[in-house]
């Protein structure tokens, strides 16, 4: 058979299916005829078309295992990917249906793992080191880097080489065994009952089970249980003590052998009122409690294979089992109990979370302004390719339900979905459930933020430096960090803002970017146009912040404004501009501003003690004017420089994969650039090239430190350098060949 080279294919490759119907395994025939089929006439169809003669294809088989695996997976399911056969397009019929093939079958398989794909066909294309990685394993049978994929974002949380204590989320593999035993249940629910009614006679907190309404009118302990109620009984808010206690008598019953969680830190959990995913058994269906177990069921095998049957079946499940009365969003909760990894939960927190931080829309197709099975897996299907991205604010759907428990709105605003279901009443006389919002909102823990946080986070800074910026903020009340560019003043101006609150909380720090045709009604205050096509008055980033610090007192606000030379500070400040000063924060020193209050009533304005301003600035930008002196006045200033040395080649070769033995080499050419800039009296020190433009936001791959440098020179230090020298471009040329001779 014909296998491309590795660096001669930058076509897609194809992983594809070869099972109908979940098990009719169509491997021999597809070998024998040298072909490959669409299992579906309705899906796929496209995507089959788009295959070209020439592109390699294989054929995979996903799977997830816990055990018998070439690593320690520390008890967690591993998503494995198995290659059994390898072959190329040699034509395409163009039906939607069908590809002839040259096939080679691979015996034994090979087993891939991590980078797996939910569905029947899957174009990968090159380019990334994850599918590079992939293509290279499947097609050229090179080894999978395996202890890079287990120590990516996405994964390193459940497989990678951390230190013990660094562990996060332990409490996952508990309530995945939970379920799991629970699901041995499912056709023996009389004895799961009898069971959490024993339990219910020694322990405290399960009483609420004994409040059934049956159907001849007596009450009782309920006769029948759903998983995710069941789950629910140490998932309510009651105090951390009875939660370990219930979880322990419940894994005892079950038989599980996972220690109990210590900390239950980021789960959602269901409102004493409302935690029941089921009616009193007199208004109650008789499907009800089964369309639990089923979407239950069809919920662990879709979190547990890789294919389009099983999110099929999950789909019809999880919509059967929607809308019913005492399910709504905690339907979500209970998915994400029972699979953490595979599973978002739409609790309020999390709501909020994706749709105003992340920015991902959730759909609300289903009854009762929730969500349908397409809205639900629309979301995760956007959610699960980001959490790859190392730069993304979160890589699970552990991590995002703790960060959606710290998270707070900055802007105060209602939720823009799930906010309010107290006017969402279901059908029945079930008082609680109009009335109870479904997830209990807790106390949020403090996550603490020092200068060895920053240090830790990859500033080049000595410590005392460090000490001396966040003095003169405290003391100043306005900052702002001044360098040439890449000197990495963006990426500190919010660190610092954390390390001054001394924890970091997001919902405290307001950003904004300066530029020309930001006005004064965009930052503090101005008339914006309403839905009903009237003008209103509305408060900008800044009176947002104003008003956010004046609420609370004991706690530090942040603005942090970058490029701040890039607007004019003093038309967009205004009148508050004199409020800035360190000695005017006081009522005595308040201001009307411009606008009156959204009713139309004018109060003056003070800037309170406890919100600071933190600004940057580039100063090697000649298009900008000079500050106005009035602004200069009432910051304090302080220049940033290139920082290359010790700090920067340690955290270069240590967390960035830069060649050992090149990054000294690096450091020096740089270094004789940055002279050469300084001594030039056309440009000066603040045109040096700054340590941002030579760290790499993201490790490099084996062998490709010198490939990413001279990128580097190319596309941004180059053009940095043509306009620098704009009147002497041979100047700049020269310059650029001095960084890359002899490389």
């Amino acid at each position: 058979m014909n296998i491309k080279t590795e660096n001669s294919s930058a076509q897609a490759s194809w992983f594809v299916g070869a099972s109908y119907g979940g098990t009719d395994d169509q491997l021999p025939r597809f070998l024998s005829e040298g072909i490959w089929e669409n299992g579906y006439e309705d899906k796929h169809l496209d995507v089959v078309r788009s295959m070209r003669p020439g592109d390699q294809i294989a054929i995979k088989s996903s799977y997830t295992r816990k055990h018998g695996l070439p690593f320690d997976s520390r008890g967690q399911a591993v998503s494995v990917m198995a290659i059994k056969a390898i072959g190329t397009i040699t034509e395409n019929l163009n039906d939607g249906q069908r590809v002839k093939v040259d096939w080679t079958k691979i015996e034994p398989v090979r087993e891939w793992y991590f980078y797996t794909h939910r569905g029947t066909v899957w174009r990968v294309l090159p380019g990334e080191w994850m599918t590079d990685g992939l293509i290279s394993f499947a097609f050229h049978n090179k080894p999978q880097d395996v202890e890079r994929f287990r120590n990516a974002p996405y994964w390193r949380e459940r497989f990678g080489t951390v230190a013990a204590d660094k562990h996060r989320f332990g409490w996952t593999k508990f309530y995945e065994a939970i379920a799991d035993k629970l699901l041995t249940y499912r056709a023996n629910r009389a004895a799961l009952v009898e069971g959490i009614r024993e339990i219910s006679v020694r322990v405290d907190g399960l009483g609420h089970l004994a409040e059934d309404k049956y159907a001849d009118g007596t009450t009782g302990f309920v006769k029948d249980i759903c998983p995710f109620t069941t789950m629910g009984l140490f998932n309510r808010g009651i105090k951390d003590s009875n939660r370990k206690i219930i979880a322990t008598e419940l894994a005892k019953f079950l038989g599980v052998d996972e220690p109990v969680p210590e900390t239950f830190e980021g789960i959602p959990l269901l409102n004493n009122l409302k935690s029941w995913y089921f009616p009193f058994e007199i208004n109650r269906a008789t499907d009800h409690i089964d369309a639990l177990w089923g979407v239950f069921a069809a919920g662990i095998a879709y979190a547990d294979t890789d294919d389009d049957l099983a999110r099929e079946e999950f789909a019809k499940a999880f919509d059967s089992a929607n809308g019913r009365r005492g399910v709504a969003w905690n339907l979500t909760f209970g998915l994400y109990w029972i699979r953490p990894w595979a599973f978002l939960s739409l609790d309020h927190n999390s709501q909020l979370y994706v749709s105003k931080k992340l920015g991902v829309p959730i759909g609300m197709h289903g009854p009762k302004r929730r969500c349908n099975s397409a809205d639900y897996l629309a979301v995760m299907d956007v959610l699960e390719p980001r959490f790859q991205e190392t730069a993304y604010p979160v890589h699970s759907y552990p991590e995002l339900s703790l960060e959606a428990w710290l998270y707070k709105d900055p802007t105060d605003e209602k939720s823009p979905v799930g906010e309010d279901d107290a006017g969402d009443v279901d059908d029945g006389d079930d008082a609680t459930e109009a009335t109870a919002p479904e997830d209990v909102h807790v106390a949020v823990p403090i996550v603490p933020y020092s200068v060895d946080d920053i240090l830790k986070d990859g500033c080049f800074l000595e410590r005392n430096e460090i000490d001396r910026l966040l003095d003169r903020l405290r003391t100043k009340k306005n900052l702002i960090l001044q360098g040439p560019p890449g000197t990495g003043k963006t990426w500190l101006a919010k660190r610092l803002a954390f390390a001054l609150m001394g924890q970091k909380d997001e919902s405290k720090v307001r950003a904004v970017q300066f530029h020309p045709n930001l006005s004064y009604e965009d930052f503090v205050r101005g008339w914006r146009p309403t839905g009903e096509g009237k003008l209103s008055l509305a408060d900008g980033v800044f009176m947002e912040a104003i008003k956010a610090a004046s609420k609370d007192p004991s706690s530090k606000f942040v603005v942090v404004i970058e490029e701040i030379n890039r607007g004019n500070p003093a038309q967009i400040f205004g009148e508050l501009l004199t409020l800035l000063e360190a000695g005017k924060r006081t009522p005595n020193e308040a201001l009307e501003l411009c606008y009156p209050d959204a009713d139309g009533k004018r109060r003056p304005v003070h800037i309170p003690e406890n919100l600071y301003v933190v600004g940057t600035m580039n100063i090697a930008d000649r298009s900008l004017a000079l500050v106005d002196l009035a602004l200069r006045r009432r910051f304090a200033f302080v220049g940033l420089e290139p920082r290359l040395g010790t700090a920067w080649r340690d955290w270069a070769v240590k967390e960035c994969a830069v060649d050992p033995a090149l990054v000294a080499d690096i450091e020096h050419r740089i270094a004789e650039l940055n002279d050469q800039i300084a001594a030039d009296a056309r440009l000066g020190k603040q045109f040096r090239i700054g340590h941002s433009y030579v760290t790499p936001a993201h490790r490099l791959e084996a062998g490709d430190t010198k490939k990413w440098f001279q990128q580097v020179v190319e596309t941004e230090i180059g053009p940095l350098l043509d306009e620098y020298w704009f009147d002497a471009p041979d100047e700049a040329q020269k310059a650029c060949a001095r960084l890359l001779q002899g490389w």
